[in-house]
């Protein structure tokens, strides 16, 4: 069993920078692939970046190339997610999501393990 706990998140300003953070425990089932997604009101769930947790491989949705970084550190088993340049347009519900195989990574029904979420506010 896989569990995935959350933290960050927050009320920013448009332009301002901001981390969230994804603590992977295990059992014998070890992820491969950290992915991240938004929801935000009124809408579906939007696919944002994924990384393949031994290749480091990483994937970004054109909407955040670019002012997006996704991360990981093994040793603190933890996957992070750097936000820069956020735009009112980013406020959303943010998850990360794992699973084992690096394909249909912007599918989150392909997810089964996923973290509580943590909101992201960008607005004056």
């Amino acid at each position: 069993q896989v569990h995935l706990a959350e933290s960050g998140g927050g009320l920013v300003q448009p332009g301002d920078s901001l981390r969230l953070s994804c603590i992977v425990s295990s059992g014998t089932s070890v992820p491969i692939v950290m992915g991240w997604f938004r929801q935000a009101p009124g809408k579906e769930r939007e696919f944002v970046a994924a990384i393949d947790w031994r290749s480091v491989a990483t994937y970004y949705s054109d909407s955040v190339k670019g002012r997006f970084t996704v991360s990981r550190d093994h040793a603190t088993s933890a996957g992070h997610l750097q936000m820069s340049g956020l735009m009112p347009d980013d406020t959303a519900i943010y998850s990360c999501a794992a699973k084992s195989f690096w394909r249909d990574l912007r599918d989150p029904w392909d997810y089964p393990y996923w973290g509580q979420g943590a909101q992201v506010t960008v607005s004056l």
